[in-house]
Parts: C-alpha cells; sequence; structure tokens
C-alpha cells in the first residue's frame, strides 16, 4: 500500500527538501500501552522507507491523553486536541510529511501541523491513508 501512494506522490511532482522527514501522528503513551503499537507510525515508517526519506517518530510527541474523539462534533474535535502535541527539539525548516491513518474533521493533523510550523519546521504535508 504505501507502495502506490510513495508512487502517486511522485508522479504528483511533490519536491521535499533535503533534510525532509516523514513524522507519524503520536499516540498518548497510554493508547500506546493499551494497543502495543501505532498504526500511524508502522505506514509512516515504510513509507519514509520508500520515499528514501529519514523517518522520526521521535519528533512530534503527544503531552496529555484526550477523550475519543469518534462521538465529538468538529468544534469539539478541534478544542479536545488544542495544545495536546509538542516539538522534543528544534526545527530548522526541515519539510515534514505528517503521516496519520485515519483522518476525519482534520483537527489532529491540523494541531499536529501547527505545532510543528511553530518549531520551525519549513512546509508540512499531510497524508492520511483513509478519510472517515
Amino acid at each position: 500500500m504505501t507502495e502506490l501512494l510513495a508512487g502517486e506522490i511522485q508522479e504528483m511532482g511533490v519536491e521535499f527538501g533535503p533534510q525532509a522527514q516523514v513524522v507519524p501522528i503520536p499516540l498518548s503513551f497510554w493508547r500506546q500501552g493499551v494497543r502495543g503499537f501505532n498504526q500511524a507510525e508502522l505506514l509512516a515508517r515504510a513509507l519514509a522507507e520508500d520515499l528514501k526519506l529519514d523517518f522520526r517518530p521521535d519528533i512530534l510527541r503527544k503531552t496529555k491523553d484526550t477523550s475519543s474523539q469518534v462521538s465529538l462534533s468538529r468544534p469539539e474535535r478541534q478544542e479536545n486536541v488544542r495544545g495536546v502535541f509538542a516539538v522534543v527539539e528544534e526545527l530548522h525548516g526541515e519539510d515534514i510529511l505528517l503521516v496519520d491513518d485515519v483522518v476525519t474533521t482534520g483537527a489532529t493533523a491540523r494541531e499536529a501541523a501547527r505545532t510543528l510550523k511553530k518549531a520551525g519546521a519549513g512546509q508540512v504535508w499531510v497524508l492520511a491513508f483513509a478519510k472517515d
């Protein structure tokens, strides 16, 4: 699946900067422990390999648990994820391909991208594998 998406990205002519990095949307420590894995991280790792970009699951952290977004409205989802991400190192214009498994309203991806930009990222692209 990631090979197909990598091919589509290349066909679209997307040009990543020389320091481009693939970053998965992180799970909270608790949710990661319950699931035992982060599906966005698994997809991002494979995509980084296919695109020959650096894979950096360590850059973005989720700093607090949030309630499930499933039953929340769009405004409630935005409020639920406000301020929940932190960047663990300063960025210096690196382009970021932010990977999530599923996007519904885009609130999580927007907040993660905002956090990365505030920390000094260059362009931030968001790639989700499914739309709910």
